[in-house]
């Protein structure tokens, strides 16, 4: 099955079908997330499968707190509860449970192979009569057997996700496909940026590590948010710089790519605006970025040596949309952009004229953004 829903809609399906008085199914996993902690997949006869995401802290909630999932995880151990014997005094699930019309359930841990907090079952039944013996028994053997299947999705959601984190959507997929052999390319045409913070040495002097590291995980917030609205990708962190591209292999899309990052890097301007009103009134220094936009062939590839590899962009395009952005300190604009993105853009740019770029041999124009 292709996610744990699909397997779980099946699993659900099948047992209802072969007779087993089940009316809800509860999987619960531990995430390698950086924003959530785990994932729940809830089935219940006749509707779609449910996922639900919980974020870090779950655990010290009166939703897990005492409840059946706890018990069976921490305790290595079946649990059942006949529902109909659940008081105000029980854990809130299953009184959640019980209103909802059931009447037995029963939660199982499921022993993997891999290391961390073990996933947990549950099973669900609104028939008055409850489960039986032979139902237990049945559910025990399910669970030991599809432990495996549970186990690649676990293992499978732990890749995509590190890809994702570390590398981006479109390098992390990339590399799951197999592009992860040293010296392995591909040339691609896209609208660069490259943005900066202004005096963050400085700021290293003046600040604490943690005042520092808050800072700065603020402002690349807002960068991956700005590049995220806009079809825009991060490709790298360079400190406090960062890297970023919009795809444009063909074209005919440029006018729509470009106009893209022009609104990505407005949006980066109005909530660093914002960041610094906040700032003001906390008596703290204001922010101060630059931005380079460029439009070129860049290849992306794989480099390092032969067992530890960067997948990174490379090219030409690549230096000169950095030396745009270093430009920008000197022109005193936030945002600059190459004779080569204005050439594309629909929108009208403002040339502030030809000026020399290190390790580019000829004057280039450039162009920001109008009043």
């Amino acid at each position: 099955m292709a996610t744990p829903s699909a397997f779980l809609e099946q699993l659900g399906d099948r047992l209802a079908k072969a007779g087993l008085p089940v009316w809800r199914i509860y999987i619960g996993l531990q995430l390698v997330h950086p924003e959530l902690q785990a994932m729940a997949y809830v089935w219940r006869r006749g509707e779609k499968v449910q996922e639900i995401a919980r974020a870090f802290g779950t655990q010290f909630t009166s939703a897990y707190i005492g409840s059946p999932l706890q018990e069976a995880r921490e305790q290595n151990r079946a649990v059942r509860y006949r529902l109909k014997d659940v008081g105000p005094s029980h854990s809130l699930t299953l009184r959640e449970v019980k209103a909802d019309g059931g009447t037995d359930y029963l939660a199982l841990p499921m022993r993997l192979r891999r290391e961390g907090p073990l996933p947990v079952v549950t099973f669900t039944t609104n028939d008055p009569a409850g489960f039986s013996d032979q139902d237990i028994a049945d559910f025990t053997r399910l669970v030991d057997m599809v432990g495996a299947i549970v186990e690649s999705h676990i293992e499978r959601g732990v890749a995509d996700t590190v890809a994702r984190t570390y590398l981006g959507r479109e390098i992390g997929q990339r590399v799951l496909n197999g592009a992860i052999r040293r010296g392995e390319g591909q040339e691609i045409r896209a609208v660069l940026w490259f943005s900066d913070l202004r005096d963050f040495t400085g700021m290293n002097e003046r600040m604490t590590p943690g005042e520092l590291l808050e800072l700065l995980n603020n402002y690349l917030q807002l960068v991956g948010d700005a590049l995220d609205a806009n079809g825009g990708e991060i490709l790298k962190f360079i400190g406090d710089g960062v890297m970023g591209y919009f795809p444009a292999e063909d074209a005919l899309f440029l006018p729509m790519v470009t106009s893209a990052a022009l609104a990505a890097a407005r949006r980066l301007m109005g909530d660093i605006e914002a960041a610094n009103e906040a700032r003001a009134t906390g008596g703290l220094e204001p922010l101060r970025f630059g931005i380079g936009l460029h439009v070129g062939t860049v290849t992306f590839g794989n480099v390092g040596t032969g067992n530890r590899l960067d997948f990174t962009v490379i090219g030409p395009a690549v230096n000169l949309t950095a030396r745009l952005e270093n430009l920008t300190k000197e022109l005193k604009v936030p945002v600059l952009a190459s004779a080569a993105f204005n050439e594309v853009c629909p929108v009208p740019l403002t040339s502030l004229g030809f000026h020399r770029l290190r390790g580019v041999a000829e004057p280039v124009e450039v162009f920001t953004l109008p009043s």
